[in-house]
Parts: structure tokens; C-alpha cells; sequence
């Protein structure tokens, strides 16, 4: 199977051809822990755990190492865990906690590794001073900053001109610096912050800037070039920017990751989602109320790389269709995975289209064919979907909507002993008062079962 990938770097498609089979290596940003996940922040999970299974499925999982790494030090944790009167690190152990069960919950591989920031500090100082040693950074008031113009070719990832790039990475504007653009290695660190002893012979207590953590996360894990490395489109710059300028400076290597990947911007029901708009959706909120299978089918209706509207009836869609394929593959095992789907996700992740060719399967379960519900079945587990039995699919109930399994049981007895006495009107009444708390009966020659409505 030939897989091909869009690379940011180089703004083309390419195939992708890793450069070392037996281990092929990819790197994404993960989570600053401070706070629960916004639905924004689902995306790229969702994406790059599509994206893994992929690699396992052609590789073999042994040969794919999968690093997402963990931001445990940062200006918004102390900030938090001062708002909140306790230590930084109950914050992020408590946050982090939460993220696992909220990503574990819509359906994603653990990553091979999961590094925090905080237990690789002796890998930072290490490429600052190797970056320090080499002219690429300088000392000033105990501050250590990467010179922008002592590397060429800065902005290729971002192809933005000059100014564009001072305004965009919000540099602090400071005295001290040799020029606009350079950016913090580390930092001194406050009263009250976490501190490590500082390199480069400073004596004062500080603490590593953003950008040198995944550079020393990534190198650590994954060598000083590896194959994929991902993220959300918002940190094209100056995140992944100064990663590559770091990296490539620090190892004098040609690239940092020879395919560069980035998933587009989400919007809620079409405004930028923001606190101040009411709209703000946590991963961990959507789950009260939404299967988490449900929240990643919606996610993947879009392709990665275009900007996506979330919306509720987006996931009621979704609802219906997972509702749907479950129903049809109740009975049957996993079959042979779908050619036109597999030969759709290796077409850089068009979900869409694997979508729609699983839709035609779908088409064919509904005439009775058990090879297509069974390849239905395979190829929507291959992505991370139908990993439920029946039962417990069915079995979701929304926080919103209180339920009494016990009450609506004794209620279709009595519905059903009125149907047999063919007293329709009252049936009618029983079926019509259950539809008023959300509860729609589904009749058949098995019986009355029930299900939710979306």
C-alpha cells in the first residue's frame, strides 16, 4: 500500500517513506495540563490516532513509535494552580488524569510514549547549551534566547515575511534581546514557579521556555530526526517554527521531521468557539451527553486539513449512522477490511471518503449480504469505531436526561398488555407520554425495545 501525505513544509502531497521500516516515528504536541480539553483540542488526537492505526495496519504495531508528549510547566498551570490554592503538581496530576479517560473515551490508542516536559529539564540544557556553544544562542540577564538570524533559512515551515513573524509570535519585546525575533530558551524563574538549576554557568534558578521542551522530547524519544510530526494548524508558528529552528541548529541536521502534518481550525456552530461566546465545549462536557464514538465520527466526517463546524446536528447525524451500523452488525464477526476505505485513509486521511465507500457496504448489509456487514464491521474498528457490544452501545444514557430503566420497562408491559387488549388509544397515550421524556419504542416481531432520541 502506498501511502500518501500532505507536508506542510513543502506544501505538496507526497509518499510517504519512512526512513527505517522497522521503526517508523512519529511526534505530536499534546496537552498543557491546566485545565480539561476543549473539543478544539480532540481534533488532533482523534486525527493522529487515525493516523496510527494506519501505520500500525502497514508497518505492524511493533514498528511504530508514537510519541505525544505532555506540557506539565507553564505560565496557565501556575497561574491555575495558584487561582485554585493548590500545588502544581496536584493540578497537572489531576488534569492529566482527566485527559487520558476523556481521549481514552473517544476511542484512541494509548501512544507508545507519553513524556512530560518536566522529567526531561537535563535534555533541554543539554541543547541549550549545545545551541549556546554553537552562536545559534546567547546569554542575557539570565535569560538564554535563540538568535533568529544565525539560521539562514527561518520560516520555511510558515513561508510568512518578516513583520508577520514578529507580530505573530507575540515575542516579548525586551531590552536585552539582539533582534525582534529571538526567542526564549529559559527562562528565570519566579517565586513560587518550579525551578531547576540553570545552564550555561547562570546561578539564578530558572525554568525552560515552550518551544525547547519538544525539541528535547522528541530528540530523546525519537532520534534528532524522525519521520511525522503533527500538530494543530495554530502551531505552524511559532511553535513548530522555532521547534525545527532549534532542533536542526542544535544537531545540524537538513530537517527535523521529514513530513510536517496540521489539522485545520474548529468552530462551534459556525463562530470561533471563546468563553466570552457561551460556546466553549470541553471534551469532558460532550461526553455527559454524547457517546464517545459518536463525538470522533463527527469529528472525522471532515477532512483533517480543511476547518470544521461543529455543530449538534452533526452528532445526532452521527448518532444515527453509528445507531445504524451497529444494528447491522450485530450478529456477524469482523471480515476482510474494505480495499476502497484503506485505499482512502492512505490518500492522506480522507475520511470522508472512507466514509462513503462504508456507506456502500452498509447499503449492501441492508439486503441481507453478511460479507459487507462484516467488512463494515472490520474496516469501521480499523478506525476506531463499532468497538462496542451492541448492549453496551445502547445502553449510553446522557446526564441531561433522567431515565428509569425499571419505569420505562413496567411502562411498554403495560403498552403492550394494552395493544393485546386492542386498546389503542391508551398505547398511543403510553408511547406518546415516553416520547415526552426523550424514550422512542422501536416495535418488531421480537418485541419493544427502546433507545434515546437524538
Amino acid at each position: 500500500m502506498e501511502l500518501r501525505l500532505y507536508d506542510t513544509l513543502t506544501r505538496e502531497k507526497r509518499v510517504f517513506t519512512p526512513t527505517d521500516p522497522a521503526r517508523v516515528r512519529m511526534y505530536v504536541c499534546g496537552p498543557t495540563v491546566y485545565d480539561f480539553a476543549h473539543i478544539g483540542n480532540a481534533r488532533p488526537v482523534i486525527v493522529f490516532d487515525v493516523l496510527f492505526r494506519l501505520l500500525r495496519h502497514i508497518y505492524g504495531a511493533d514498528h511504530v513509535t508514537y510519541v505525544r508528549n505532555v506540557t506539565d510547566v507553564d505560565d496557565k498551570i501556575n497561574a491555575r494552580a495558584a487561582e485554585r490554592g493548590i500545588s502544581i503538581r496536584e493540578l497537572t496530576e489531576e488534569t492529566y488524569g482527566n485527559f487520558l479517560q476523556d481521549v481514552a473515551a473517544l476511542g484512541c490508542l494509548p501512544p507508545t510514549a507519553e513524556p512530560r516536559a518536566t522529567e526531561h529539564i537535563a535534555e533541554m540544557k543539554t541543547l541549550i547549551e549545545r545551541l549556546v556553544k554553537g552562536g545559534h544562542a546567547y546569554v542575557a540577564e539570565d535569560n538564554i534566547l535563540f538568535h533568529v538570524p544565525s539560521m539562514p533559512d527561518y520560516g520555511r515551515l510558515s513561508k510568512r515575511p518578516l513583520d508577520e513573524m514578529i507580530a505573530g509570535a507575540r515575542v516579548e519585546v525586551a531590552p536585552y534581546k539582539k533582534d525582534p525575533q529571538d526567542f526564549i530558551l529559559w527562562k528565570p524563574a519566579k517565586e513560587g514557579e518550579p525551578s531547576w538549576p540553570s545552564p550555561c554557568g547562570i546561578k539564578a534558578p530558572g525554568r525552560p521556555g515552550w518551544h525547547i521542551e519538544c525539541s528535547a522530547m522528541s530528540w530523546k524519544h525519537l532520534g534528532e530526526t524522525f519521520d511525522i510530526h503533527g500538530g494543530g494548524i495554530d502551531l505552524v508558528f511559532p511553535h513548530h517554527e522555532n521547534e525545527i529552528a532549534q532542533s536542526r541548529c542544535a544537531f545540524h541536521t537538513a530537517v527535523m521531521a521529514n513530513t510536517w502534518m496540521h489539522n485545520g481550525f474548529l468552530q462551534v456552530e459556525g463562530e470561533k468557539m471563546s468563553k466570552s461566546l457561551g460556546n466553549f465545549v470541553t471534551i469532558h462536557d460532550l461526553l455527559k451527553e454524547w457517546p464517545g464514538e459518536t463525538i470522533r465520527f463527527a469529528m472525522l466526517q471532515t477532512h483533517y486539513r480543511q476547518p470544521i463546524n461543529w455543530t449538534v446536528a452533526g452528532l445526532r447525524e452521527a448518532q444515527r449512522t453509528l445507531d445504524h451500523w451497529y444494528d447491522l452488525t450485530n450478529d456477524v464477526a469482523s471480515g476482510y477490511l474494505c480495499a476502497d476505505a484503506l485505499d482512502a485513509l492512505a490518500d492522506d486521511l480522507n475520511t470522508p471518503k472512507a466514509f462513503a465507500a462504508l456507506h456502500e457496504l452498509r447499503s449492501e448489509a441492508v439486503k441481507g449480504a453478511k460479507a459487507a456487514a462484516a467488512c463494515l464491521k472490520a474496516s469501521a474498528q480499523m478506525i476506531g469505531l463499532l468497538q462496542q457490544s451492541v448492549a453496551d452501545w445502547a445502553s449510553f444514557r446522557p446526564a441531561s436526561v433522567a431515565i428509569d430503566d425499571a419505569q420505562i420497562m413496567a411502562s411498554i408491559d403495560a403498552r403492550n398488555a394494552a395493544r393485546k387488549a386492542r386498546n389503542f388509544k391508551e398505547a398511543d397515550r403510553i408511547r406518546d407520554e415516553l416520547a415526552k421524556i426523550g424514550v422512542v419504542l422501536k416495535d418488531s416481531k421480537d418485541g419493544t425495545t427502546w433507545e434515546i432520541a437524538r
